[in-house]
């Protein structure tokens, strides 16, 4: 991993935080715009009395998830997996989707045999 990779893990300025309530994100690229928080606000910075827009919940009920397209999970175990746990959810997804549709062509291609 890169010196700057590794530096954007341990800063958590930018860092996302998921209500464990109700599952809404809280994103500082985007701000609260229900709440008047500006874009670029850090979690940390957000007013004592800030609630989760979408179901009134404490602060205290988020769970820092990281930067926004970063690999899922620890870091000690991105090195696991063959290398697909150090691909980011977009990665994954792209991945999974390629793979079911070549399966999906192989079934179809079956019905050419005779």
């Amino acid at each position: 991993m890169s010196e700057q990779a590794e530096e954007a893990l341990d800063t958590q300025e930018l860092d996302r935080y998921e209500c464990r309530s109700c599952g809404y994100v809280y994103e500082p690229e985007k701000g609260d715009d229900k709440y008047g928080i500006h874009a670029g606000t850090p979690f940390a910075e957000l007013p004592i009395n800030w609630r989760c827009p979408v179901c009134t919940a404490k602060k205290v009920a988020f769970a820092n998830i990281g930067p926004a397209g970063t690999a899922s999970g620890f870091r000690e175990n991105l090195g696991y997996g063959l290398g697909v746990n150090k691909l980011t959810p977009t990665q994954k997804n792209i991945l999974i989707f390629s793979a079911l549709a070549l399966g999906f062509l192989f079934f179809i291609s079956l019905y050419g045999l005779q």
